[in-house]
């Protein structure tokens, strides 16, 4: 099964290469986040868990060289206040957003009402703004699959959802710069 997930999450090994001398123009840029701006949106609602996801968040921009100083972070309520959060954020000068929440299918339609707005307002702050937003939201079945999800190491959403905002972040520079595209 690892070489199954590991062969759908990346192209084939010189992919890339080949599809560059396809196009006239081909933008990939690697997730650095050296001299970014980067807002964590994190609910306080479980936080037992969206800790463990800010926690993963934070190792992440220190790996992708971050500035610790360039960073911050906002607390929420919960999931359905995180695109209000992230908006605030976004006007305020950040390259990029990161949310993150965690929301536990309960014995109600909360789940559905709480996970769609959150997911959806994250993304109408991404289209509204132009600042990327990553949603770094668990929505799970239960607290065993939200534990899996944001504990330590490689597989923590919190750091997979930083790595894609710092790359969106450095694609949307390289997109809109018509001179360089290795940022």
């Amino acid at each position: 099964m690892e070489a199954t997930t590991r062969s759908v999450a990346a192209p084939p090994e010189g992919a890339l290469s080949e599809l560059g001398s396809a196009v006239g123009k081909l933008v990939a840029v690697d997730p650095d986040a050296r001299g970014l701006r980067v807002g964590v949106a994190c609910a306080r609602f479980n936080g037992g868990i969206t800790w463990r996801l800010l926690e993963g968040a934070l190792g992440a921009l220190r790996d992708l060289g971050a500035d610790a100083a360039d960073g911050t972070v906002a607390w929420a309520p919960g999931a359905f206040e995180l695109p209000l959060v992230a908006r605030a954020i976004a006007a305020a000068g950040a390259d990029a957003v990161v949310c993150l929440g965690a929301v536990v299918r309960g014995e109600t339609a909360h789940f559905e009402h709480v996970a769609g707005q959150c997911a959806a307002g994250a993304q109408r702050v991404a289209l509204d703004s132009g600042v990327p937003v990553a949603f770094g939201v668990l929505t799970t079945e239960d607290a065993g699959q939200a534990l899996a999800r944001s504990a330590p190491g490689a597989e923590n959403k919190g750091r997979e959802a930083v790595a894609a905002a710092v790359e969106m972040a450095r694609l949307l520079r390289a997109l809109c710069d018509p001179v360089r595209t290795d940022r």
